[in-house]
């Protein structure tokens, strides 16, 4: 089975002064969090869509899909974990309860506020997860990127054609992950912030899905406005 899980466990603190977590905010009168749904719903190869998002706004994230989307079995609402590992194994706990999970089974995460991803990214995450297990969506690096052990010198300047930003979709066999997972020590779950190097850290190979330029995270209020040209672009208006 092939299933969809939309990370929604961020509090927004780096938009400012706000009250809702950013992927309730809305974007062209809707939440972003909706918008990222709905491209996920328009593909009809995925079983399950599951929502992970912080206990305290797992009702208020049903009302939304409720009034936006409607009432759908194919999306389920899961409390998410303490940091963005702990919430992908949460939404993997609640399939394995609920429906259980098979050698082929994959899971595609996603972003909650990436609202721009389009149905190639998807497609392509999904075959390449089937065939080889665990996908990363990249892009190529624009920008020379420095690296700086301690913040103030420059440690290395890694030669820019190896180098590729990360974006989302990540995509992994079910079960690879969870065993990769489960073997990591406390130490290295707490340096974690990125679900493939779970799987690097256990010497699997990654395999690259080329992502898209706009498809952006929003996470400050400049991003918010950019979304928005972004979004003006694609109706047209």
């Amino acid at each position: 089975m092939i299933y969809a899980e939309i990370l929604a466990g961020g509090k927004g603190t780096r938009m400012g002064n706000v009250q809702l977590p950013k992927q309730f905010m809305l974007l062209d009168n809707k939440p972003i969090i909706v918008h990222t749904i709905e491209k996920f719903l328009l593909n009809d190869r995925f079983d399950k869509i599951i929502v992970v998002t912080p206990k305290e706004w797992m009702n208020y994230t049903e009302d939304i899909i409720s009034k936006y989307i409607g009432k759908l079995e194919s999306i389920a609402v899961v409390e998410g974990g303490s940091d963005r590992n702990e919430s992908i194994m949460n939404g993997i706990h609640y399939i394995e309860k609920t429906i259980g999970v098979s050698d082929e089974d994959i899971i595609v995460t996603h972003d909650s506020v990436r609202p721009f991803l389009t149905h190639r990214i998807i497609e392509e995450n999904i075959d390449m997860a089937l065939k080889y297990k665990v996908i990363d969506t990249v892009i190529s690096a624009v920008d020379t990127i420095i690296q700086s052990e301690d913040g103030e010198t420059i440690s290395d300047i890694p030669v820019r054609s190896t180098m590729y930003q990360g974006q989302t979709p990540q995509s992994f066999n079910i079960k690879l992950l969870v065993e990769s997972y489960n073997s990591l020590t406390t130490e290295e779950k707490a340096i974690l912030t990125d679900a493939c190097k779970i799987c690097l850290l256990k010497g699997q190979k990654i395999r690259m899905v080329r992502g898209e330029s706009f498809n952006i995270k929003i996470t400050v209020p400049y991003d918010l406005k950019v979304a928005e040209g972004l979004l003006k672009g694609e109706s047209g208006k």
